[in-house]
């Protein structure tokens, strides 16, 4: 429940697969394969040819040598600190301050794929970019399927059962008083599902005319990366003042409702809770490990 509901609906948003270390069942499996997944994610979007094939997955490979030896440390001490406050009551503040670091520590690996993306956009094929705008109306498609259509009720089971999901792969099952935490900020929630379709529409004129204008312009390296960077914090961060306030505004409800659900945790939830967590903490700590043994890959000096 405590995640800003922004959706990444830029090309630069598939890369957040790269950092994925929770929400999957075999979580090293997933990670290990985490350049392997992000590459065909984004060959979906752009039908990669041989070059940019090599250059994307090169990179991609690095990005990852860099994450298990710089964030996973990071990540691990997190967790740590997430253990300690499991059995206590927490403050939305407090929520909203977690997500807001785990956020920070995505928008570092995000940035360290500018250069990648950079790197192929202008030599991209009209042919590719117009690849990424089919994608994209599919992307579209789903999401207005998903939060635009149907009946308010059906939406709001909709968002439920996604919170729900969360929550008890983290608590277990939940109570019926945390139930109705749920099913009341749902209820009140200031989500407006065209407000964020608006804006997701705007980041994909955004994205492809960023890379319609790096194709044409023949830009430096260093030209080509930072309009990517700059890509990359307008989707992050929308320009809009107003859709920021917005943004912030569901944040804090979500942190509000999902610290009002923790504080009513059985003992068997805070166990479940701690235990989970412990196990994530086992998960990245071997996962940093075995970047330890590895020898250095030919991938890991590609230059970022």
């Amino acid at each position: 429940m405590a995640r800003v509901s922004t959706r990444s609906a830029s090309i630069i948003g598939a890369l957040l697969i790269a950092t994925l270390l929770v929400g999957c069942s075999a979580v090293r499996l997933g990670y290990n394969s985490a350049p392997t997944l992000a590459y065909w994610w984004l060959d979906s979007y752009f039908d990669f040819d041989g070059e940019q094939s090599l250059r994307i997955r090169a990179d991609l490979q690095a990005v990852q040598d860099w994450h298990r030896k710089e964030e996973l440390p990071l990540l691990i001490q997190t967790l740590k600190e997430l253990q300690a406050m499991a059995p206590k009551p927490v403050t939305p503040a407090q929520v909203c301050n977690t997500v807001a670091s785990l956020q920070t520590r995505v928008q570092v690996t995000l940035e360290r794929v500018a250069p990648s993306i950079g790197a192929i956009a202008p030599g991209l094929q009209a042919s590719q970019i117009e690849q990424v705008s089919r994608e994209f109306d599919k992307r579209n498609k789903k999401w207005r399927e998903q939060w635009l259509e149907g009946t308010s009720t059906e939406r709001a089971e909709r968002r439920v059962e996604q919170i729900v999901d969360r929550a008890e792969s983290l608590y277990g099952s939940l109570e019926p008083a945390q139930m109705a935490i749920i099913k009341n900020h749902v209820q009140t929630s200031s989500f407006d599902g065209p407000r964020n379709y608006r804006e997701m529409l705007r980041r994909h004129e955004d994205a492809l005319q960023v890379l319609t204008t790096l194709r044409t312009s023949k830009p430096t390296a260093a030209q080509a990366t930072a309009a990517i960077r700059g890509l990359l914090e307008r989707t992050l961060k929308a320009p809009d003042p107003a859709y920021r306030q917005y943004i912030d505004r569901l944040t804090l409800e979500s942190c509000t409702a999902t610290a009002a659900l923790h504080n009513i945790i059985t003992s068997s939830q805070r166990t479940h809770l701690v235990q989970a967590l412990q196990d994530y903490e086992a998960d990245a700590r071997a996962l940093a490990a075995q970047g330890a043994q590895a020898p250095t890959s030919q991938a890991a000096s590609s230059p970022l």
